[in-house]
């Protein structure tokens, strides 16, 4: 009888570790794969801007919410190509309306952006925020070796430019008491331990993390929903990745993950193979990540100039 139910015991604790393990799973094959993408017209409004949507992700994205209905105002520092990425999505997207502004984020919030933008949402009901706008280093480099100027402007960028656009969007979300802001992070940030030779890009990133969760925690309550997404490699010119992969999606794929995710997890790695990336690399110890990483940024180095 005392074997019987040491033998009952052990496999209930059998049963509830195989549960513990596989639920999880379960979830992640479940949202990545089969949950629905919701409404985001209906859920937060008609109207989504999106930063650095002349190029890439960004882009991709705003070709993505067009495709679900969204009208779009498009947030860059180029007209040209700003003028460019409205034609194509008015070209696929005959019911869809666009609007540009013209803010170089590297100039920060005084070079007029910020009011353009404020002015042009006026009357407009912008549900959805894609903060996609981002820079790193042209190569890697020993931080002592990047120049003034290009630390700068990854600041300026990653971290003033999405605090900005954020805090002229809000408050229309606020008084209509519904929104979505997606902030675009990056897996150097969170999936890694450390992110060598790239460490002002990386700590931008990880305050693109805690900034969303913080916002996430004040205005959940106001109808609000605030994501971090966190990517991996894309075939995008920022990565120079010309040539998509399992691993490496590309833009258009992401974008597609991207937007399934909208108003679900806070945090949450949309492309499938990405989310495989970061579970393996979580089972891995800081030290050998570390090392893995040091030695890629020692290969992919630009050499200082020798004056």
């Amino acid at each position: 009888m005392e074997v019987t139910n040491s033998l009952l015991l052990l496999s209930f604790l059998g049963l509830i570790s195989l549960l513990k393990l596989s639920l999880p799973i379960l979830h992640w094959l479940y949202a990545t794969f089969l949950r629905p993408a919701k409404d985001l017209k209906r859920a937060y409004g008609p109207w989504a801007v999106v930063t650095g949507a002349t190029d890439g992700i960004g882009r991709a994205i705003a070709v993505e919410l067009a495709r679900r209905g969204m009208h779009l105002l498009l947030v860059g520092r180029s007209p040209a190509k700003l003028k460019k990425a409205s034609d194509i999505i008015l070209a696929k997207f005959h019911d869809t309306h666009v609007k540009t502004v013209v803010w170089d984020l590297a100039l920060g919030g005084d070079c007029g952006g910020a009011e353009r933008l404020r002015q042009t949402i006026a009357g407009v009901e912008v549900g959805v925020l894609i903060n996609s706008a981002g820079v790193t280093y042209p190569g890697a480099a020993y931080f002592h070796e990047v120049e003034e100027r290009v630390w700068r402007e990854v600041v300026r960028v990653n971290v003033e430019g999405m605090s900005h656009v954020t805090q002229v969007v809000l408050p229309g979300m606020v008084s209509r008491r519904r929104g979505a802001v997606v902030n675009v992070g990056s897996a150097s940030s969170v999936a890694v331990p450390s992110f060598p030779f790239y460490a002002v890009y990386a700590a931008t990133k990880a305050y693109t993390n805690q900034f969303s969760r913080s916002l996430y925690v004040e205005y959940k309550r106001m109808g609000i929903d605030v994501q971090c997404q966190i990517p991996f490699y894309v075939a995008t010119k920022m990565v120079s990745i010309e040539q998509p992969s399992t691993f490496i999606p590309s833009p258009d794929k992401f974008a597609k993950a991207s937007v399934r995710c909208i108003g679900y997890e806070q945090l949450c790695t949309p492309y499938w193979s990405h989310a495989i990336q970061w579970g393996f690399a979580s089972l891995l110890p800081h030290f050998l990540l570390d090392a893995w990483r040091r030695r890629v940024g020692i290969r992919k180095r630009i050499q200082p100039t020798k004056t």
